[in-house]
């Protein structure tokens, strides 16, 4: 009865996380994975103690250290002056297109993607306003191509944090293993956003400036930015020492915060809370699924009939078919819980794979998300089509590049091969 309830809530959560949100509450992912351990804790499923040990700390900590990391490049306006070079330069739309492409796929190999779009993208979307432009397609751009920038690294996104704690992932490895089709990726976005809408991308003339909606902008302290330049090259050459990667990136995180200009509430304030709940509830529930014996099952099965991801096309089918459906954090949480130890360009493979079938559709990644809120609220709704058009041909090509640099390095075979459950 214990593992059936923990199956059944596990389900139920996750079918919540397909959905988004509960249809008729307004509880989205974050409240439906609070919900559910909650679920566990009253029906005696799981105590406290039980949750502590199911969340994984270092991940954790590594997740909110490279947030006030992010938060000094938000309030020291480094992030708005990125922003202002697509709306100061006098090119056409080629370059314009070119640099949303470059600064988002650049900024988010080191930056917490949450937080940075939620400063540029409201920049970039009434700066293209602003000139006449027709903002969709550099959302667009934004949105995919801080998921191809994001796969090149260790601390690009949350599920890349989280394979490279749990695996002990090295981040140069990771580096030169993701870093080539995050590129090639790059590229990708670019040439297909600029295909579909070079002919249209001038889509009026520029409004009245009273008209546009108002912005958070930050001014630009260049003292602030020299100092979380410093702190982001410390915090790399950390990651190359033997020190564990959760405390170096803590370090860091500390002497930031100890700031004279900038207060600590403010930085703490920029950190996504929603976003670490939704990570330590996620961990309790599939945690859960381990502690009652599922996932030893569910292991011994797939081991027997050779149905593990351990091969470039299941683990591709895999992450397209679980990055759009339930997002790429909780489904790695859930293999990890099922697969516990899994061979280490396993974690490689699914880190980028994953990532770049965010790109896929809007619902993709959490990041596409947020850059179609702050479009409708500045008066640019992206759909779910608009999306798709540039989004389906981006994904391809980009997987289909990843999966061919996977197997030409081997990294990964194409196909599964036979595991033995003790390894």
């Amino acid at each position: 009865m214990h593992a059936a309830i923990v199956l059944l809530v596990l389900i139920l959560t996750y079918f919540g996380m397909a959905a988004g949100r509960i249809a008729w509450l307004q509880v989205d992912r974050t409240g439906i994975a609070l919900l559910a351990v909650i679920a566990l804790l009253v029906t005696g499923q799981m105590t406290l103690d039980d949750f502590g040990s199911n969340v994984d700390m270092p991940t954790l900590a590594l997740l909110f250290a490279m947030m006030i990391i992010s938060a000094q490049f938000a309030e020291s306006g480094f992030i708005d002056l990125c922003a202002r070079t697509f709306t100061s330069t006098g090119h056409g739309t080629t370059v314009l297109l070119a640099l949303t492409v470059a600064i988002g796929g650049g900024l988010s190999a080191v930056l917490a993607n949450d937080i940075l779009i939620i400063t540029i993208a409201p920049l970039l979307i009434v700066g293209a306003r602003a000139r006449g432009l027709d903002p969709r397609p550099f959302a667009i751009a934004l949105a995919a191509s801080t998921n191809a920038g994001s796969a090149a690294t260790m601390i690009g996104n949350p599920q890349n944090m989280l394979l490279g704690s749990v695996g002990r992932l090295g981040f140069s490895k990771f580096f030169l293993i993701c870093g080539v089709p995050a590129i090639f990726a790059l590229a990708t976005v670019f040439v297909v956003v600029w295909l579909q809408w070079r002919r249209r991308i001038i889509a009026e003339l520029p409004p009245d400036p009273a008209d546009l909606p108002a912005v958070v902008s930050h001014p630009f302290d260049r003292f602030q930015v020299i100092k979380g330049a410093i702190a982001l090259g410390a915090l790399l050459l950390l990651f190359l020492t033997p020190l564990p990667r959760e405390i170096g990136a803590l370090f860091i995180a500390a002497v930031l915060l100890a700031n004279r200009k900038i207060t600590s509430r403010t930085m703490i304030a920029t950190v996504d809370w929603p976003l670490l709940l939704l990570t330590a509830c996620l961990f309790a529930v599939t945690g859960a699924l381990n502690q009652a014996g599922v996932a030893a099952r569910l292991l011994d099965f797939l081991s027997a009939h050779n149905l593990l991801p351990n091969g470039l096309v299941p683990l591709t089918l895999f992450s397209v078919f679980t990055s759009n459906a339930i997002g790429s954090l909780p489904a790695a949480m859930l293999l990890l819980q099922v697969w516990p130890t899994p061979d280490a360009h396993v974690l490689y493979a699914l880190a980028l794979l994953s990532t770049l079938a965010g790109n896929l559709f809007l619902s993709g990644s959490l990041t596409n998300v947020l850059i179609a809120e702050r479009a409708d609220r500045m008066g640019a709704p992206l759909t779910f089509r608009d999306h798709a058009k540039a989004g389906v041909p981006i994904a391809a090509v980009s997987l289909a590049f990843a999966v061919l640099w996977l197997w030409l390095t081997h990294t990964l075979p194409l196909l599964p091969t036979a595991l033995l459950v003790d390894q």
